[in-house]
């Protein structure tokens, strides 16, 4: 019985850090989001090319590294996350949960990759522009480019986003089979609106539908992470083996 006891503490904390871990991910998100908006004009700067981007990101100087760096860990937060969803609710579905934390994790490494070549790879490239003379600047574009691309655009923002929905989806379905109507339908709405803007990079028309998922997203982070924190998501455990014997 003290054994079931401890996994049943133990389960309960994972759910806690992984609630706290979702609201200080959307905190840092909107924060981040927000001083990048103003300074660097994101996210629109993302479809610039390097005579335009790269000097501006040098602008940011220091701080604005430090803000890009932040950005990048910020994704790590879905790792433990995915963990608390998954103590949560693996007993009512066991199998999507399980799928639900393999995608959390993808879309942690997958953005962690996107976002950090701000910091590094980009800020070389800002520095070696600055320096370059007008015939080798053509160079530094093209592998500019070819960066946002394979690790912004593929990486980051379609393996990133498409599994961090698919993470939402998987969960919202677990909550309405623990009978959590409300919340597991904003879960598959939430997931299934963020599946269409990352499609964003491939069709325009779902432009709209992406600035719609800039908002929703935080808000469900915070409410998902309520959830989590508050223990409104655990599903029946096991009875100890001694309540059983009766």
């Amino acid at each position: 019985m003290r054994g079931d006891t401890l996994a049943v503490a133990k389960s309960r904390g994972a759910e806690r850090a992984g609630g706290w871990s979702l609201i200080v991910a959307a905190a840092g998100f909107m924060v981040v989001f927000s001083y990048l908006a103003a300074r660097f004009g994101y996210p629109d700067v993302l479809d610039g090319r390097a005579s335009d981007v790269l000097p501006a990101l040098l602008a940011l100087g220091g701080t604005g590294r430090a803000v890009w760096a932040a950005y990048a860990l910020l994704p790590l937060l879905l790792i433990p996350a995915g963990v608390g969803a998954n103590a949560a609710l693996r007993d009512v579905a066991p199998n999507a949960m399980r799928a639900a934390l393999t995608f959390s994790v993808i879309a942690a490494v997958s953005m962690l990759l996107g976002l950090a070549r701000w910091s590094t790879v980009h800020w070389e490239l800002a520095r070696a522009y600055e320096a370059a003379s007008p015939d080798a600047r053509p160079a530094i574009d093209a592998v500019f480019l070819g960066l946002n691309a394979y690790l912004g655009n593929f990486i980051g923002e379609f393996v990133g986003e498409l599994s961090l929905n698919l993470f939402f989806v998987l969960t919202g379905f677990s909550m309405l089979r623990d009978g959590h109507r409300w919340v597991g339908n904003g879960g598959v709405a939430v997931g299934a609106i963020g599946l269409v803007a990352a499609l964003r990079n491939v069709s325009s028309a779902v432009g709209p539908v992406a600035e719609i998922n800039n908002y929703v997203l935080p808000l469900w982070l915070i409410v998902l992470g309520a959830m989590l924190i508050r223990g409104r998501l655990t599903g029946p455990r096991p009875l100890p083996r001694s309540a059983t014997a009766a």
